[in-house]
């Protein structure tokens, strides 16, 4: 059993212990004779799907309590892992969840780091820098990359220290190890998507 979360930009994969990614731009060369179970927020995969009998979407297989509107199915499959806490999964967007008693009380979503840099870019070329990881953010930058950095990175830390205050706070996607770092209380879980399509699978199969 091969387990897929297909993003917008990117493509996960989880079996036997293993992860891995693809671009979606190099999901049509994927080919196997195992039982893939997927989640999807990419329309045009999906559609291409349509024709890979053994590519089995478990959207439906989540019981997942909330009045959130239009909650996509990977936030869905990673607070289905965490009963009580915060879920940050920082990609290309960052999204941020709280889970109480298995109860989803809300969310929000900010740019990822990449998006920040891709806009700065776009603004002038005098700003396509990468934004340096290591900045320090306990002193005002002297120079424009670190600026860009500053003023990136400080802000995300400062909304989700608001937010957190004394619950676990757990992430995942790609720049999720990096955040970590910066709080008590945290775990990096890279598979947390995974857990909780794993939780979904197992429930369907019990029912």
């Amino acid at each position: 059993m091969i387990l897929c979360d297909i993003g917008n930009h990117t493509i996960n994969f989880f079996h036997d212990g293993k992860y891995w990614n693809l671009k979606c731009s190099e999901f049509s060369s994927f080919q196997t004779k195992e039982t893939v179970y997927y989640i999807s927020v990419n329309d045009k995969i999906d559609s291409e799907l349509k024709n890979r009998k053994n590519f089995v979407n478990i959207e439906s297989y989540f019981e997942f309590d909330t009045i959130y509107q239009g909650m996509g199915i990977d936030r869905i499959a990673a607070c289905s892992a965490v009963q009580d806490g915060m879920i940050v999964d920082a990609g290309s967007a960052i999204t941020v969840d709280i889970m109480s008693n298995s109860i989803h009380l809300g969310g929000f979503i900010m740019p990822g780091l990449s998006s920040y840099e891709k806009s700065f870019e776009e603004i002038s070329s005098r700003l396509k820098f990468r934004l340096n990881p290591n900045i320090d953010l306990s002193a005002l930058p002297q120079k424009t990359a670190d600026a860009l950095s500053y003023g990136v990175i400080k802000p995300i830390i400062l909304v989700l220290q608001d937010i957190q205050k004394d619950k676990k706070i757990y992430f995942t996607g790609g720049d999720g190890k990096f955040f970590s770092k910066y709080f008590e209380n945290s775990i990096y879980d890279r598979g947390l998507v995974f857990r909780g399509m794993k939780q979904a699978i197992a429930r369907r199969e019990n029912a």
